[in-house]
């Protein structure tokens, strides 16, 4: 479905659009990324430990560019020269760790409710009911993640980060830890929220069966400065 220039064909442009452009230094790595992407799904695509995740961190706001800027849906994120740094929980981004990252004592629902308590009212896009719907989840409520398959937790982490209010979502190798038959059911999820929710996703993965499957957009990552 995807090349490095495609456009989406999911939803509206000027709703998704990702425009990126952040340099930063980590240990003896310069990271330094360019690109604009109207696509409803953006893959950075590209090797471990080309900085993708690094990308990710600065989008959230939990690692600050040395220079650049970040707008997403026509939101200024961080702007070095104007000195504009919103701090992560203003950003109202939902990110899906590579591990789920539950609370482990909470219950799946309390997981859930977790994001949705503490997002202000106008931003409680969905129900708790509606995402267990939409993602096959009511089952499992009144479970502890400990219990859950990695498939399950995946779908509970994408649920979470959904309820939190939020207005794009961040997902950082979200099937590097499943087998065959749980990836590909965690893909037709991902497509699923793609194309029914117009919520901009920035994706993180090396595997280009994947992004190819997903993406609107690929933007390689530690190939020289993307754009």
């Amino acid at each position: 479905m995807s090349s490095e220039n495609a456009p989406s064909e999911n939803a509206p442009s000027e709703q998704m659009s990702f425009e990126i452009d952040v340099r930063c230094r980590r240990g003896h790595r310069d990271i330094a990324v360019t690109f604009r992407s109207d696509a409803a799904l953006t893959a950075l695509f590209g090797p471990s430990g080309a900085g993708k995740t690094s990308v990710l961190d600065m989008v959230a706001g939990l690692l600050r560019p040395d220079a650049g800027r970040i707008v997403v849906a026509g939101t200024v994120l961080f702007d070095h020269a104007a000195r504009i740094n919103l701090p992560p929980e203003a950003r109202a981004c939902g990110y899906v760790f590579q591990d789920g990252r539950l609370f482990p004592h909470r219950s799946v629902r309390d997981n859930l409710l977790f994001g949705w308590r503490l997002a202000p009212v106008e931003r409680r896009r969905m129900a708790l009911d509606e995402v267990t719907a939409f993602l096959g989840i009511g089952p499992l409520l009144d479970r502890r993640p400990h219990t859950l398959s990695g498939g399950e937790a995946q779908r509970v982490a994408i649920g979470r980060a959904l309820l939190s209010g939020a207005r794009f979502l961040l997902l950082d190798e979200p099937l590097s830890s499943l087998d065959a038959a749980r990836a590909d059911e965690i893909m037709a999820v991902i497509e699923q929220v793609r194309d029914e929710l117009g919520v901009p996703i920035l994706y993180v993965s090396h595997d280009r069966a994947e992004v190819e499957r997903l993406a609107g957009r690929i933007v390689p990552i530690g190939e020289g400065r993307s754009a």
